[in-house]
């Protein structure tokens, strides 16, 4: 008895039966460390990050070793950097020995359950089978973000993920570790829907309406010369245009960076979900939480989206890992040790009490999370980009404390030399200051022998290296569409919906066109909206058929109304209404000033919303059933409508409250009503952004109000202009 008592003391006392953990890795898409909490930012809500963060280790200096979502993911994987991984021959695929044994196969092999769920993105060579190294995966995407449940409801794939994720651990069975992967796809964009807000950052219906009252302030690194002092292939590159697709104006810079930080909050929900599951089934105290992200991101700074360059917006990422094990004295700490996502499998491995493997190329984390420091840490860091090399500039090179060295090898071999210290934000190139020579020199040589060690340097780009973009389009709606010989690009092909997003219960293509169709029962407006960009100032053509009795419109410098609808919207609209000749062809304000013009009127709206009829042309009513052509031009603050070739609205909008100069086109299917209509043909032009605004127009004395829409006195009469101040 007395030795069977030695035994277990001693065996406790060596920690011989300390069970492994388990580790919950969470993964965001799309993040560099200022949108969280516990990074400064005051205004994002993440109170169970930020809890982890308190409970846990928070790096200052976590990077990324290649700022690219699948290579990112890859390096985690595999343990290797890109240069390691990628086939450098088609540069768009792993190698196929270097994907023989991820790091899960290695925790599987040594008892560990393993899940996957979430985003994938894994360029894996031909007849690889992820199936194969994870015990259950569930490879949850995008495009859409929301997703269709059987019940009909519509559910974010954040929430999708977490809900599998707690499947997972209610499944785990007792006593054995697991490594479960939450890999969300938030906060990516919906890079193919550029509708500011809920179309180009979805977010979960767990967060509607957060962030409503928040205006933000511009981009700290905005200057137009930080980014004209740039090279031009960096300013003729992908992180331009998605620059205009997301952060080029006031209007859409504030809807999306809403959205974008709703997507942050919904992801903190979604954690803080998990992690009251977790303590239901009893495993909170033995499971490490790591968050982290594939990449940073650029929000405006510079001129720039995406990711893919040199500068820490691309490269810094936050890293909090909570390690419930570790002493109360280590909790809360904030390390300044530069770390990698080189170093994640290395770290997994090493709390699984697994030998990492020599190929590894990062070094385990655990050290320095359980004792906040360790041994000849690393003090410089390695970085490459080079998977899209044709139209994102390829670049390597090195950071450390001081400095960060980049070079552009299909460029001429370009340099960057910024002085961390005294140029934290990276505005100053020194690579031509005599100054730094000595420096300059030792960061190429540190430069060199890294890429040595990694493979080697990378053979010359095949084809040339492509532009995409001029640097300042004149208008942003017109990026990557083809125009015909007059100017027109098409936006319906004539087959599909391609381009376009609505609720497909009402949409669909019939006879070569768009179209709509209600039986009456539709109880709120439903729409069917062009995803391609917003619109400012345009010449939109098309051809609509409606049927009798029906009620349509088209949109344009419209909103997204996530509030009233998935699909609602609410802007200008052109009224299709069919032998209704008080309605058809005039111009309404869905946004709150409703009917600004009847059919024939020219009205000018005045500073105050009035709007003033100065002069109307007869009308002829169009019948319904038929074909009939539709035409809107939109120059600054003027808009005019025409059917069949007959201007039916002519509106100039001095009323700079409520005025729109930036929106989305959309096509109108109207509740209660009992209806077709059909669109084709659609055809647009797009003139300069910078169209100059109509100011001071004078209002004749003449001039009389526009009727308004709903149930009138029958006394009813217009205002006279000239009678305002009487």
């Amino acid at each position: 008895m007395k030795l069977c008592f030695l035994i277990t003391f001693f065996i406790t006392l060596f920690g011989f039966t300390e069970r492994k953990p388990n580790i919950v890795f969470f993964f965001t898409d799309d993040q560099t460390t200022n949108t969280l909490g516990c990074y400064g930012n005051k205004r994002v809500q993440t109170p169970n990050i930020d809890k982890l963060a308190d409970q846990g280790t928070r790096f200052n200096n976590a990077f990324v070793s290649q700022s690219i979502c699948w290579a990112s993911r890859m390096t985690i994987l595999t343990g290797l950097t890109g240069r390691s991984f990628i086939d450098l021959k088609k540069l768009s695929v792993a190698k196929t020995d270097a994907v023989k044994t991820l790091y899960s196969d290695i925790l599987k092999q040594n008892g560990y359950r393993t899940g996957y769920i979430g985003k994938w993105h894994a360029k894996m060579p031909k007849g690889w089978k992820r199936e194969e190294h994870f015990d259950e995966v569930k490879v949850i995407s995008r495009n859409p973000f929301y997703k269709k449940q059987p019940d009909g409801s519509y559910r974010h794939e954040t929430e999708l993920i977490i809900d599998r994720g707690i499947d997972f651990i209610n499944d785990q069975p007792k006593g054995k570790p697991f490594a479960l992967n939450l890999w969300f796809n938030a906060c990516h964009a919906e890079d193919n829907d550029r509708r500011p807000g809920i179309g180009h950052y979805p977010w979960p219906k767990s967060v509607d309406g957060m962030y409503e009252d928040i205006t933000f302030q511009a981009p700290r690194l905005n200057h137009p010369e930080i980014f004209k002092n740039h090279p031009e292939f960096l300013q003729t590159g992908i992180n331009r245009i998605r620059y205009y697709w997301r952060w080029n104006t006031s209007q859409k810079y504030q809807t999306n960076m809403r959205s974008y930080y709703r997507m942050v909050s919904g992801i903190d929900n979604a954690i803080g979900r998990f992690m009251k599951a977790l303590e239901k089934a009893g495993l909170a105290d033995n499971t490490i939480i790591v968050y982290s992200a594939d990449n940073g991101y650029y929000m405006g700074n510079r001129g720039f989206a995406g990711k893919w360059s040199h500068y820490e917006e691309s490269l810094r990422v936050p890293l909090i890992i909570m390690d419930p094990r570790v002493e109360a004295k280590q909790k809360g700490k904030v390390l300044e040790a530069p770390v990698l996502n080189l170093d994640f499998p290395s770290t997994f491995l090493d709390w699984a009490g697994v030998k990492i493997p020599e190929r590894y190329q990062g070094r385990s984390l655990k050290e320095l999370v359980t004792k906040g420091s360790t041994e000849n840490w690393r003090t410089e860091t390695f970085h490459e980009f080079f998977s899209g090399r044709g139209q994102n500039p390829a670049f390597e090179g090195m950071r450390n404390a001081n400095f960060k060295y980049a070079r552009y090898m299909d460029h001429g071999n370009y340099e960057f030399l910024h002085d961390l210290k005294k140029d934290p934000d990276e505005l100053v190139n020194l690579v031509n200051d005599p100054k730094y020579k000595e420096t300059l020199e030792k960061m190429r040589r540190r430069t060199d022998g890294r890429v040595k060690e990694l493979g080697g340097s990378l053979s010359p780009l095949q084809k040339p290296w492509r532009k995409s973009i001029v640097p300042s389009p004149r208008a942003a709606a017109d990026l990557h569409y083809k125009k015909d010989k007059n100017g027109f690009i098409s936006l319906f092909n004539g087959k599909s919906l391609k381009g376009w997003a609505g609720n497909k219960d009402y949409w669909s293509i019939q006879d070569g066109a768009i179209t709509g169709i209600t039986d009456g029962s539709l109880k709120k407006n439903t729409y069917l909206s062009w995803v391609g960009s917003t619109v400012q100032n345009f010449e939109l053509r098309l051809k609509a058929k409606i049927s009798k009795g029906g009620n349509s419109g088209i949109q344009y410098r419209s909103l997204s109304r996530p509030d009233l609808g998935l699909y609602s919207i609410s802007g200008y609209q052109f009224d299709i209404l069919s032998d209704n000749a008080g309605f058809h062809g005039c111009l309404f304000d869905v946004k709150g000033r409703k009917v600004l013009s009847r059919p024939g009127e020219k009205v000018i709206v005045d500073k105050d919303a009035q709007a003033w009829v100065t002069e109307i042309n007869p009308q002829k009513v169009f019948p319904a059933e038929q074909w009939d052509e539709y035409r809107i031009v939109v120059k600054g603050n003027r808009y005019q409508h025409w059917i069949n070739g007959q201007l039916t609205a002519d509106v100039i909008d001095l009323d700079s409250k409520n005025r729109s100069l930036e929106g989305i086109i959309a096509l109108q299917l109207h509740a209660n009503v009992k209806m077709k209509v059909q669109f084709k043909d659609i055809l647009i032009k797009h003139f300069n952004d910078d169209f100059p605004l109509l100011h001071d127009v004078p209002i004749p004395n003449s001039a009389y109000s526009v009727k308004p829409v709903g149930k009138l006195p029958a006394d009813w009469k217009p205002r006279i202009y000239g009678d305002k101040n009487k």
